[in-house]
């Protein structure tokens, strides 16, 4: 059985796994709505800030299935 680690050291902080799957999302997502501004497409979101937030939660949901899966 894999064990999932309750904390990660990261330079001599303890930080808990979600942090880093939530950061990774943000990244992902702001990537993510870079590449949505330049091609136009974000001007297709009713509420762009709105959309962010979505976004950013369904990659850091994404990310969290992959990266610390059950």
């Amino acid at each position: 059985m894999i064990q999932i680690p309750s904390e990660l050291q990261l330079l001599g902080i303890y930080v808990p796994p979600l942090f880093l799957v939530c950061l990774l999302g943000l990244f992902a997502t702001v990537a993510i709505t870079q590449v949505l501004n330049w091609t136009g497409l974000s001007r297709l979101f009713w509420h762009p800030p709105l959309a962010f937030v979505a976004m950013w939660v369904a990659t850091s949901s994404l990310i969290g299935l992959v990266v610390i899966a059950p």
